[in-house]
């Protein structure tokens, strides 16, 4: 992975943040190099290599830059240095500490140490004198903000090592040698709480990466109910602007039953940035009664960045999540937003001159999201033990057009679908993912599907189906009433209208700033969807259509009171008894047993 003779080189010619470099030596796709400008040092990656050019990206402002300039080339491809301390903590898209550096601007050239080298650590032992080991496996582990964080074999290493001392039970530095591993030649390792891993290669130090088969909770009743994503499983929320996408991920992050949250902002506006930092930390977290921040790790690269830096930020997220899950740990990675990750595929595959794909995209960028959204997934690790990355990308579809490359791509790697609609925003139901075109590929699965009904129900998913049905019919309803008006139509159609209705309303809207509304056990999930396909079941009888707009409304409010209201307290049965009252007064059941 690394190189011991170092290649040197001379600025010839520059485009923007793509910079042709006359080398004189090899050099390697994807390595980096550093280009001396004045006193600054502009870090860039090798994208292309012809002949004894080597054309590289600048995670940098390239102003000023002139050819002549010497590069250095480091000899291993961009890194991200992983131990413990990145919990809590600010990264731009090359793990440059946000909050080491000085002013509002960030300064050229300014690289920070992602880590605090004199914290200490209290390290305790899991590995012995004497063990074999290879490759991620854990020598101890240290605590940061109540999560065990493992020390593990470097994941460079090949071959299986044997232990020959580990620490005693102590406080230690980041740099300190914490075991000392030798291989069968009795070649020693100092082994320390920290590693380096370049963030283009999968961390693979697993035995096997099944499919995902547990419903991952999030306690969003639209995703939980209708379109269930997995642990270890791939989504992508499509949406134009102001349709709740940044909302919709708080909830997620704040809710989901995950161990780690990373925040990949690939590109994002500054405003909404800016939003990110000021409101996560103070989310409260439901699961350690602490703050969400504690245990979430931001990578931050706003609009105005340089595109390479945005480029590369989600694959340091990426990297550290699976860090993370070597730990035996459950990650959730939310990315907003890759269409700017894909702008910038755009912009360096334009100025290479390469042959573009629709919309100028690379022709291979299917390829490119295909292999990055792969990397998330459900391990079982070498001594038995589980981890996960649900990796969950936001995609900002110009115009919201939903059949743009970048969107039509992403449907091709990610198996869950949560499109926004701009309709539904509008008319403030949210979360504003249409239900209709919506869908998630697990629900095909066995695995999940034998989860579900020992978890759920054997009824379960039948009744998802039915309510999806029942929200199909209720739209070709309400097309039919729009176009030949309210009494154009059988009382049948608003009916089916209705009874779709009552499902937006109770199962798939939900408020996320009320206490209780703003997550749903799956418990209470599964009563609500149950009660309210009962009543969908239910014949009425009506006299005209004004009754059933007035009826329906009575029971979409009287079940709204029931999901504001704790799950089984009085509060909450006083309200179901009073919709059982108002169901009597237009069942067909019931009126049948008054006339006998």
């Amino acid at each position: 992975m690394e190189k011991n003779d170092k290649t040197t080189g001379t600025v010839s010619g520059i485009i923007a943040n793509l910079v042709v470099v006359d080398v004189d030596g090899p050099v390697g796709q994807n390595e980096i190099c550093f280009i001396a400008h004045g006193e600054e040092r502009l870090m860039a990656e090798v994208i292309k290599v012809t002949g004894n050019q080597a054309y590289v990206q600048v995670f940098e402002s390239t102003r000023g830059l002139r050819p002549g300039s010497k590069v250095n080339f480091e000899g291993h491809l961009l890194e991200v240095t992983l131990g413990p301390g990145m919990l809590s903590r600010n990264y731009d898209g090359l793990q440059n500490d946000l909050d080491k550096m000085d002013g509002v601007f960030l300064k050229r050239g300014d690289y920070t140490d992602p880590l605090n080298r004199e914290k200490k650590w209290n390290f305790k032992p899991l590995a012995s004198k004497g063990d074999e080991v290879t490759a991620g496996d854990w020598l101890g582990e240290v605590e940061e903000n109540g999560m065990p964080h493992r020390i593990m074999v470097p994941f460079k290493l090949e071959g299986t090592y044997t232990v020959k001392s580990v620490a005693k039970e102590g406080d230690y530095t980041v740099d300190e040698e914490i075991a000392v591993i030798e291989d069968k030649n009795g070649e020693s390792t100092s082994v320390t709480m920290v590693q380096k891993w370049p963030v283009k290669v999968p961390i693979k130090t697993y035995t096997e990466k099944p499919r995902p088969f547990k419903l991952l909770e999030t306690g969003v009743r639209c995703i939980d109910t209708l379109n269930p994503i997995t642990e270890g499983g791939t989504g992508f929320i499509p949406g134009p602007f102001g349709t709740g996408k940044t909302v919709l991920q708080h909830a997620i992050s704040k809710q989901a039953e995950a161990d780690i949250v990373i925040i990949a902002a690939c590109g994002e506006r500054a405003n909404e940035v800016v939003e990110i930092f000021k409101e996560f930390p103070e989310l409260d977290d439901p699961r350690t009664g602490k703050k969400l921040i504690e245990r979430t790790t931001i990578i931050a690269n706003t609009s105005n960045m340089p595109v390479a830096a945005r480029e590369a930020s989600v694959y340091t997220a990426m990297t550290l999540g699976e860090y993370y899950r070597s730990m035996g740990l459950k990650v959730l990675l939310m990315a907003d937003s890759t269409s700017r990750w894909a702008q910038a595929l755009r912009e360096m595959s334009n100025r290479l001159e390469e042959l573009p794909g629709p919309d100028a995209f690379p022709m291979d960028l299917s390829a490119i999201i295909s292999n990055f959204y792969s990397r998330a997934g459900y391990v079982h690790l070498k001594n038995e033990k589980t981890g996960s990355i649900t990796f969950i990308g936001t995609v900002s579809p110009a115009g919201g057009n939903l059949k743009e490359p970048v969107t039509e791509n992403t449907r091709k790697a990610a198996r869950c679908f949560y499109g926004l609609s701009q309709d539904r925003a509008d008319s403030k139901r949210y979360p504003a993912i249409d239900p209709i075109d919506s869908y998630s590929k697990y629900l095909e699965y066995p695995e999940l599907q034998k989860s579900l009904e020992k978890n759920m129900g054997e009824h379960w998913l039948d009744n998802v189906i039915k309510a999806k049905d029942v929200l199909l019919s209720g739209k070709e309803a309400d097309e039919q009433i729009n176009i030949l008006g309210d009494d154009g139509v059988p009382i049948d159609f608003h009916e089916k209208f209705w009874k779709a209705e009552l499902i937006d309303f109770v199962v798939l809207q939900q408020d996320a700033f009320d206490k209780i509304d703003a997550s749903t056990p799956l418990e209470r999930q599964k009563y609500m969807l149950e009660k309210v396909l009962s009543i969908v079941d239910t014949d009425f009888e009506f006299k005209n259509f004004e009754q059933v707009g007035d009826f329906f409304k009575r029971l979409i409010n009287q079940l709204k009171q029931m999901n504001y209201s704790e799950f089984q307290s009085d509060k909450f049965k006083g309200f179901e008894k009073e919709l059982g009252e108002m169901l009597s007064e237009h069942a067909v059941e019931a009126k049948e047993e008054e006339t006998v």
